[in-house]
């Protein structure tokens, strides 16, 4: 992965050596790909929040491919603002661009936010605040919601998919603003398109999670409809959450249950075509035949692809460990 990007040397207020001083320093890390506000606005909005609470911060805009920093914003870094801006040569997507600026970030909480208004300004207060009651991690959840009713019955339904292949069931898992203390960001495993499972993958790690009510953004509530190919994708995306959060570890559990069951199934259709063959009946021209022939050989290939990856995962448990320690007395 390759970044071309801006940097900016921070104002004195953030400078990198204000971690040592025993302040917290708050890296606000904004991805800007698919869709974005104008920028400006979106900065001095939750600057100003940020100021009002007395945080030391910085900003850290990620533009993806197809995407380039606005001049104003430039202009603004360049003047001596918290700003830095990184810009990929190429598209890469959502989860790369928040690798990249928690990467880049040098504080100890990394706040990310989408690069439109999805929650008010005044949302990052208990955000931040709930780090400090303890949590690793904080997301928030769009109450109450201003847009229509279309948009929350699409969230309503990933909700509930979700939370049936995870270990908890979140109000609102695809609002992009979340408060992580930086140890927990960097240890994520975030690849593909999973940045839309931040949550449940932190949950899932052993991390706590907690979920606060934030207001909605009034410019958040237009209707989102997408083509199909976005709901085809959206959905390949939960099935391969589901896989890494129930078999991850026991690959043999989901191929060796989904291959038993071809197997049964071929197994006892050709039990029935064995018996009618004893009965005198013809079976070699029959399509339940091939069928009960294909249901077996696919049930002992899947089976087959469990052992295979149950050999994978053995060969690499040395040197990755399931667990995390919370705590030590």
């Amino acid at each position: 992965m390759t970044a071309e990007g801006t940097l900016i040397a921070p104002t004195a207020g953030t400078s990198p050596d204000s971690n040592s001083s025993g302040s917290r320093l708050v890296s606000v890390v904004v991805p800007v790909v698919e869709r974005a506000d104008d920028l400006v606005p979106l900065y001095r909005s939750f600057a100003v929040e940020l100021d009002r609470r007395g945080e030391e911060y910085e900003f850290l805009f990620v533009f993806d491919g197809g995407f380039a920093p606005p001049p104003d914003l430039m202009a603004l870094s360049r003047a001596g603002e918290p700003i830095r801006l990184l810009s990929f040569a190429r598209t890469f997507g959502e989860t790369a661009a928040l690798q990249l600026g928690i990467e880049r970030s040098r504080g100890d909480v990394v706040l990310t936010l989408p690069a439109y208004f999805q929650i008010q300004a005044e949302g990052v207060g208990p955000l931040l605040d709930g780090l400090r009651g303890g949590a690793d991690m904080v997301v928030a959840n769009r109450s109450p919601r201003v847009d229509s009713w279309f948009n929350r019955l699409q969230s309503r339904a990933f909700q509930r998919m979700v939370g049936g292949a995870g270990d908890r069931r979140f109000h609102d898992m695809a609002c992009g603003a979340r408060a992580i203390r930086r140890s927990v960001a960097e240890g994520l495993p975030l690849y593909g398109d999973l940045h839309r499972f931040i949550p449940a993958l932190a949950l899932r790690e052993g991390y706590r999670v907690d979920e606060v009510d934030v207001p909605q953004h009034p410019k958040d509530s237009r209707t989102r409809i997408y083509g199909p190919g976005v709901y085809v994708r959206r959905l390949l995306d939960i099935a391969a959450f589901f896989f890494l959060a129930k078999f991850t570890e026991k690959p043999l559990r989901f191929f060796g249950l989904v291959g038993t069951v071809f197997f049964g199934l071929g197994a006892v259709v050709s039990l029935v075509l064995v018996a009618q063959r004893l009965e005198g009946q013809g079976i070699a021209n029959r399509p339940l035949l091939l069928l009960a022939v294909l249901l077996v050989a696919l049930g002992v290939q899947l089976m087959g692809l469990g052992l295979v990856g149950e050999i994978i995962v053995h060969l690499r448990s040395p040197h990755r460990r399931a667990y995390r320690v919370r705590e030590q007395v």
